[in-house]
């Protein structure tokens, strides 16, 4: 497999993931919502975070998302989207951490941090 195929597929991997979470799902429960969260706002309740938060970080991950797909087809530069992402797949990461979370509810954003890194790496 050719680096650009592997760029292309982790770049439409995080953008599709990304854009199911913060859009179809963010009204959801789902098993990966830290503390006792049923939504995205509850899970940013949950961590201490205020609610206007939730809607500043998924504008953030909504248009690193957007970014790396229109990467796809226009000559966008990956490297300030991945960061973004990655920068933000941490401080997820640490929420969990503080809340106590499973090891099992931080898989997504660890497996977003990976992907992001790997991005950055090509």
């Amino acid at each position: 497999m050719s680096n650009g195929t592997l760029l292309l597929i982790l770049k439409s991997a995080v953008g599709f993931g990304i854009l199911n979470v913060w859009i179809l799902r963010f009204n959801k429960a789902t098993p990966y919502r830290g503390g006792n969260a049923r939504t995205m706002p509850e899970e940013f309740v949950a961590y201490g975070l205020p609610v206007w938060l939730t809607y500043v970080v998924g504008a953030l991950k909504v248009f690193s998302a957007l970014w790396l797909l229109g990467g796809i087809w226009a000559p966008l530069p990956a490297a300030p989207a991945a960061t973004v992402l990655c920068v933000l797949m941490v401080g997820a990461l640490l929420m969990h951490v503080k809340v106590r979370d499973p090891l099992s509810r931080s898989v997504p954003a660890a497996l977003m941090l990976a992907l992001n890194l790997a991005i950055l790496q090509g």
